[in-house]
């Protein structure tokens, strides 16, 4: 078994903004699930629980680029 869960392409959620990978679902201890990036575990990813890709959506949000 993989660990985790891809997050089907008709389900809309934004790439990782440091990264642009696409989150995966993965099962934290009995804590429940969090959305997180699968390329590195030190980018954002949200509080364990249900599965909240809103919360992901929100916190990927690039709302300005530093020049």
């Amino acid at each position: 078994m993989k660990g985790y869960v891809t997050i089907p392409k008709s389900i809309y959620c934004k790439p990782c903004k440091q990264c642009g990978a696409r989150p995966i679902i993965a099962l934290v201890n009995d804590d429940g699930y969090v959305v997180k990036c699968p390329t590195d575990d030190s980018h954002y990813q949200t509080k364990p629980g249900l599965i909240d890709i809103e919360d992901w959506n929100i916190h990927n949000t690039v709302l300005y680029e530093n020049e």
